[in-house]
């Protein structure tokens, strides 16, 4: 493992074809969103930018309701992309948390979390923050953005992953529209494939001008593999 010298103004997510997409990383300080599609990629991609930070010199925690520490470690081994000695050396801290039941008052539960939220520095992500929001009132999944938002002092820097369907449309644009950066993925088919995409619908700050679309397949041993747009269309 070598932790590199933290570099200034943006988080590398590992891949120069990804950093280039995004103007030149996830800038520090900021408010990523990404959403998509079930099984586009978001964990995936999440991952990715969690590898390239750790890399990249900056300590970074993971809340996430989708794995287990083990199961984190072991799934993203599997993709090229070892956190373990990250992890031993508490570069990287871990935070499994349970997905919301039918019941619970979803503000608490948020308030909760951004308390837990407060409490860290460098990057931190949410994967996901579906259940939460989806059982939450619109008013509540703004209130919770702008209170993330609000965490983002500078050097904490902020990254929230949900599914498309957990909030309306209406909601969407509005969380967006406070976010500094809003990453959105799909699923398309390009003749008999189904690719995925990446969108960067924005990243404010952005050091170079952005591209638009990404294409990409995961596979084992490999992780994110960038496809030409061109040759996904074809």
């Amino acid at each position: 493992m070598t932790v590199k010298t933290k570099v200034a103004g943006n988080i590398s997510t590992g891949n120069s074809e990804i950093d280039k997409k995004l103007g030149g990383g996830i800038p520090v300080g900021s408010l990523t969103l990404v959403e998509g599609q079930p099984d586009s990629g978001k964990s995936v991609l999440t991952q990715q930018i969690l590898w390239g930070s750790l890399g990249s010199g900056h300590r970074a925690t993971l809340y996430t309701t989708e794995n287990t520490v083990r199961s984190l470690i072991s799934q993203m081994k599997s993709l090229n992309l070892d956190i373990s000695d990250y992890y031993l050396l508490s570069y990287l801290h871990i935070h499994p948390m349970k997905a919301i039941k039918a019941g619970e008052h979803a503000r608490q539960v948020l308030d909760n979390l951004l308390e837990a939220l407060a409490s860290e520095e460098d990057l931190v992500m949410v994967d996901s923050l579906t259940s939460f929001l989806s059982r939450g009132t619109p008013e509540e999944s703004i209130a919770f953005f702008e209170d993330m938002k609000g965490l983002c002092n500078g050097t904490r820097t902020i990254l929230g992953v949900m599914h498309s369907y957990a909030i309306t449309d209406n909601v969407l644009v509005r969380i967006s529209s406070m976010c500094d950066a809003h990453l959105r993925l799909r699923i398309e088919t390009m003749g008999a494939q189904l690719v995925k995409m990446l969108e960067v619908a924005k990243v404010r700050g952005a050091q170079r001008n952005t591209g638009n679309i990404i294409s990409f397949e995961v596979e084992p041993n490999w992780g994110m593999r960038i496809i030409p747009f061109s040759k996904a269309r074809a």
